[in-house]
């Protein structure tokens, strides 16, 4: 076995897991209305469309197709429903909900880039945005509990609130994976 066989495993069941905790989420997420069942059932998409992503050869010269356009959409679901929400100020609601977007977007930009779709400086640049997003946001989801981090002196008042520990871990979590997952060669 490889290192890199080691690490599709791990990314594997890191994704394979968090499509298990997002179908768990989707399930009470039945009083959190149609938005709330959307963004999880989203999120159970993706995470198991991830989980079989490091053993299946993306550039073997199929085109990206109907799943990208999936993904795609998927990724605008998220700052269109923030904006046509009525509860709270709209503004919040999108920046908390943009990093589910920038995933969703990674997600079709895979697909894309590895269908062929873009030239590659192109390519490296979008790539190396979407990483650096997803980056920010797995550090912040992941270091929000860290007392050390919570309390730095200087710290700004804004609120990061991300939803409890757990809810943090896998936000975290699945934006590290798929920040990895855009800089692997598949």
């Amino acid at each position: 076995m490889s290192a890199a066989d080691v690490v599709h495993g791990m990314l594997t069941a890191l994704f394979a897991a968090a499509a298990v905790h997002a179908l768990r989420q989707a399930a009470p997420a039945r009083g959190a209305g149609w938005r709330g069942r959307g963004d999880a059932l989203l999120h159970t998409v993706m995470a198991a469309a991830m989980a079989v992503m490091p053993w299946h050869r993306i550039g073997d010269g199929s085109t990206p197709g109907r799943t990208a356009f999936f993904f795609a959409a998927a990724a605008l679901w998220f700052p269109l429903t923030a904006v046509l929400s009525l509860r709270g100020p709209r503004w919040a609601d999108l920046v908390h909900r943009s990093p589910h977007a920038v995933g969703m977007a990674a997600m079709a930009w895979m697909l894309m880039r590895h269908g062929g779709v873009t030239d590659a400086h192109t390519g490296d640049l979008v790539t190396g945005v979407l990483t650096l997003c997803l980056l920010a946001h797995a550090l912040r989801s992941l270091t929000q509990d860290m007392p050390t981090v919570r309390a730095a002196p200087g710290s700004s008042g804004v609120s990061t609130d991300l939803g409890g520990p757990g809810d943090r871990f896998w936000q975290g979590s699945t934006a590290m994976g798929t920040a990895l997952m855009l800089l692997m060669h598949h």
